[in-house]
């Protein structure tokens, strides 16, 4: 029998649980809103073990690091699972999953999207109960919610724990730093000589992207503020990195790639803002206890931007037609709509956000 809470009915616990596998292999900021749906199970089910079916990267950061995960187990690259990371070998899911009905799993989550090909996959793990998102196309498990696009994220997944008798105990994430992350970005940045700001100027949709000039804005008042002014980016992004530090005009200090991902949570906690795109390095970010200020599409600030406001400061874009073809690009979610929906194009969709709404948010969050 459901039984009310906080966000909506919860299901009945599953009893004499052991072993709960949590499928999300996608990207950081993904991961990063399922922390609170991996609390809630973390605290209804106590003595069981947390598995996350996960992509390397997620080994490597859970590796010694306190929180809802107990052990990752690396599913192989498949479509709508995860893309193969560079150089990473093949491996066959058959055999994964064979693998994976050996650990005996009681309860298997998707906590992946709408499940046209992750719940095939949950379903075959062999769990006592499955539970998980349904999309039209997708096939059920044992437990599910209908799939809705716009939601955001981290209710989402909490509404699916729910579904197992885990209430939320929090709608915030929290990631730990640990003291070894501490220590790589002491080793790579050195003691701060002024507070630090992080700016991150890159997303993997480069309709997310804000121009690299608006960056260079924002780093040229924060330096006159007096800030250490830090330009964060993956290797992939060493060209927008580089396009931010010609803009500013003045000291700034691009760090591509010089961190791992568990060197970065250091990097961010030490820092008394960090500005950037909708992409995994701001939620990152704030999970870490940095204040933030977000520029964000405005479909994107439904599904991703924190509610809090004390310490952040989304900022959205309200453009909902390409900037090169005039196509509306919201209709395509709404198919009852007139309009004309998707477009090739991946132009910014987010550049309309003038530079000094940004500067104006991170001075107020700075005190300033």
């Amino acid at each position: 029998m459901d039984t009310p809470s906080l966000l909506g009915p919860v299901g009945e616990r599953v009893p004499d649980v052991a072993r709960i596998a949590v499928l999300r292999a996608n990207a950081l900021g993904d991961f990063i809103f399922t922390l609170p749906a991996l609390e809630a199970l973390e605290a209804a089910y106590p003595s069981a073990e947390i598995v996350l079916l996960g992509a390397p990267w997620h080994a490597k950061l859970w590796r010694d690091r306190p929180g809802p995960v107990d052990r990752v187990l690396v599913i192989p690259p498949a479509p709508g699972i995860r893309d193969p990371g560079p150089g990473e070998p093949g491996s066959s899911m058959d055999d994964f999953l064979a693998a994976a009905r050996e650990e005996r799993f009681d309860l298997a989550l998707q906590l992946h999207g709408g499940g046209g090909n992750s719940n095939p996959v949950v379903a075959a793990l062999g769990a006592r109960v499955t539970a998980g998102l349904r999309a039209e196309d997708a096939p059920p498990l044992d437990r599910w919610l209908r799939y809705v696009y716009y939601q955001h994220e981290v209710i989402r997944y909490l509404e699916v724990v729910g579904l197992v008798g885990a209430p939320a105990t929090t709608i915030i994430p929290r990631l730990a730093v640990t003291d070894a992350d501490r220590a790589e970005a002491r080793q790579v940045l050195g003691e701060p000589r002024l507070p630090r700001v992080a700016l991150h100027p890159g997303a993997t949709d480069t309709r997310r992207r804000w121009p690299p000039e608006r960056f260079g804005e924002v780093a040229r008042a924060l330096v006159d503020d007096g800030y250490e002014v830090l330009v964060t980016g993956t290797p992939a992004e060493r060209e927008v990195v580089a396009a931010v530090v010609a803009a500013a005009g003045v000291p700034v200090r691009p760090q591509v790639g010089t961190l791992s991902l568990g060197g970065l949570t250091a990097c961010y906690a030490g820092c008394a803002l960090v500005v950037s795109n909708d992409t995994g390095p701001l939620h990152l970010a704030a999970a870490v206890g940095a204040a933030t200020v977000g520029v964000y599409w405005v479909g994107n600030l439904i599904n991703g931007a924190t509610p809090l406001r004390a310490r952040h400061r989304p900022i959205a874009s309200w453009t909902t037609r390409c900037p090169v073809c005039g196509v509306d690009c919201t209709p395509g979610i709404y198919r009852h709509r007139d309009g004309d929906g998707d477009c090739p194009h991946r132009d910014s969709f987010v550049a309309d956000v003038p530079a000094i709404e940004v500067v104006e948010a991170a001075r107020e969050l700075l005190g300033r």
